[in-house]
């Protein structure tokens, strides 16, 4: 356990998936009463530099496109319940850490976009700006539709298939098809995405896959192992540190309290015994002292 998760780890949120699903519930009913509210909470980094701050935040409830409900209802059940199993598996402080940095992750990939924007196609924005303040926030609010949570389940996935490359699933509830497949699927999908799409997309892929590639790269001793050899890994390491929290540097040869019981109470070596025998404060005067004969 690292320093900072003893230091933060306790403000960990269980069952973040089921929140993010939830945040997609609430989306979706907005986009049904009234879809134009939806283009309030996109995350807009020129919005957000011009005083919508809440769209570092609610850009999370835009849902995933759906055009059915029925699909859309099994794919957020598919995404909590892998989302839950990655959670018991990693620990709910890891498991926060590695969907929120993929959330932190668009958030400045959505601005760093904005600067190449600026950068690259700086003769265009200045011919925006002079026709109107409007024409800037336009384009920048289009730009936005490309940051979504949609990368961010797809990092959800890649991570499981990772983690458990040989549980099988049935595609299309008939195909038996091990995830590893499906996450080599997905994969090439996403190489190819990249590679065909603008910079837009390029930056969204990116920026939202970003955490995974972080994932990979810093546990890979965590993949391909089943849950329960990750379990007793775990459980491993907790007794090591039970283990090692339960050694002492001093114990009285009488009474046997050492520093971890009294603090405040001093230990010495008896000079006159015949080994190595160490006594507290109360005893070191009073003990007999042992002769090896």
């Amino acid at each position: 356990m690292s320093s900072f998760e003893k230091k933060f780890g306790k403000y960990a949120i269980r069952n973040l998936s089921f929140v993010l699903v939830s945040c997609y519930a609430i989306g979706y009913l907005i986009d049904i009463m009234a879809p134009n509210i939806l283009f309030y909470l996109t995350l807009d980094p020129y919005a957000i530099l011009h005083g919508q701050i809440w769209r570092l935040v609610t850009w999370i409830l835009i849902p995933p496109e759906a055009s059915n409900i029925f699909f859309t209802l099994i794919m957020l059940y598919f995404y909590c319940s892998i989302g839950t199993t990655l959670e018991r598996t990693w620990g709910t402080y890891k498991y926060n850490v590695y969907l929120f940095s993929g959330m932190l992750f668009t958030i400045a990939g959505s601005f760093l976009l904005m600067g190449c924007t600026y950068l690259f196609y700086g003769q265009e924005m200045a011919v925006r700006a002079a026709m109107g303040p409007e024409y800037v926030a336009e384009y920048f609010l289009y730009m936005s539709l490309y940051f979504s949570t949609y990368y961010v389940n797809m990092s959800i996935f890649l991570a499981f298939a990772a983690t458990f490359p040989e549980v099988q699933v049935l595609l299309m509830f008939v195909i038996p098809i091990k995830v590893k497949w499906l996450g080599v699927i997905y994969g090439i999908v996403l190489v190819f995405s990249f590679l065909q799409g603008d910079m837009n997309v390029k930056f969204a892929i990116a920026a939202s896959l970003l955490n995974f590639v972080v994932f990979f790269l810093t546990s890979r001793n965590m993949m391909h192992l089943n849950p329960k050899q990750i379990h007793r890994r775990q459980e491993f390491k907790r007794d090591v540190r039970r283990g090692s929290a339960g050694i002492t540097k001093h114990k009285c040869a009488i009474c046997g309290r050492t520093e971890v019981d009294s603090p405040q109470m001093q230990f010495r070596f008896c000079s006159k015994c015949e080994g190595n025998y160490e006594y507290c404060e109360e005893h070191l005067y009073t003990h007999t002292h042992v002769k090896v004969q």
